[in-house]
C-alpha cells in the first residue's frame, strides 16, 4: 500500500473478548492498518459502522443475539458500505455461504496465522476476494449438499436465466472469475487485453446486479451444479 495513504480503518466484531483482543493486536500492529472500534454482536457492529465508517469489517459469523450474517446483510445496504471479511470456523459453512451471497468479500478461519489475517484485510480493502481453498471446498459442499433435488434445480435454472443475458465473452470472463483467475490470467486464457477483461467484468456487475467477484463465482457455480 502507498505509504502516503491513510491506514485501512478496521472494525472488529466478535462476541469473545479474547478473540477481539488478539485481533486488535494482529491488526493494530500493522503500520498500514488501524482498529477504529470493536463490537460484541451484530447490532453493535451496525452502530459502529454508522459511527466510525470503517473500510473493512472483520465479522464473526456466530454471535448471541444478532449474528454476523444478518448484520452483514444490513451493513451492505448502507451507501458506500465497508468491505466485510467473515471470521469463521468449519462448523459455520452455511452462514458463510449466505454472507458471500449477501456481498461479503470472503472469509478467514479463526486459526489463520496472524500475518495472513493482516494480508486478508489488505486484500479485501482493495476490493479483492479472500477465499481459503480448504474452506471454500466445504462451503461449496454445503451449497450443493443437504437441500432437495428440486431446490437445486430451481437455483440452477434461476442462475442460468440470469447468465443468459451475457455475451459469450462476458460468460467466459465470468467462468474465469469462478475459477479464481485474476484479470491477467483471464486475459491470457481468452487472448484479450486486460482492459477488455476489466470492461467485461464491469458489464457483469451491471447486468447481473452484483457487487463483487465472489458473487459472480457463486452464480456460476449455482448455474453449473
Amino acid at each position: 500500500m502507498d505509504s502516503e495513504r491513510r491506514p485501512v480503518r478496521v472494525l472488529i466484531v466478535d462476541d469473545d473478548q479474547l478473540v477481539r483482543m488478539a485481533l486488535r493486536l494482529v491488526v493494530g500492529g500493522e503500520p498500514d492498518l488501524t482498529v477504529v472500534a470493536e463490537a460484541a454482536d451484530g447490532n453493535a457492529a451496525i452502530t459502529a459502522v454508522d459511527q466510525q465508517r470503517p473500510d473493512v469489517v472483520l465479522m464473526d459469523v456466530r454471535m448471541p443475539g444478532r449474528d454476523g450474517l444478518s448484520a452483514t446483510r444490513e451493513i451492505l445496504t448502507r451507501p458506500s458500505p465497508p468491505r466485510v471479511l467473515m471470521l469463521t470456523t468449519f462448523d459455520s459453512d452455511d452462514l458463510v455461504l449466505g454472507a458471500l451471497h449477501a456481498g461479503a468479500l470472503g472469509f478467514v478461519l479463526k486459526d489463520t496465522p496472524p500475518a495472513r489475517i493482516a494480508d486478508a484485510v489488505r486484500t479485501v480493502a482493495a476490493g479483492n476476494p479472500v477465499l481459503s481453498p480448504t474452506a471454500t471446498a466445504r462451503v461449496i459442499a454445503a451449497a450443493t449438499g443437504p437441500h432437495s433435488a428440486e431446490a437445486r434445480r430451481s437455483t440452477r435454472e434461476a442462475a442460468r436465466r440470469r447468465l443468459s443475458t451475457l455475451t459469450e465473452r462476458e460468460l467466459h470472463t465470468a467462468r474465469g472469475i469462478a475459477d479464481g483467475l485474476g484479470n491477467a490470467e483471464i486475459a491470457e486464457r481468452l487472448h484479450i487485453s486486460i482492459a477488455t477483461v476489466k470492461a467485461h467484468t464491469g458489464n457483469l456487475f451491471t447486468k447481473l446486479a452484483l457487487e463483487n467477484r465472489v458473487q459472480i463465482a457463486l452464480l456460476i457455480r449455482d448455474a453449473e451444479e
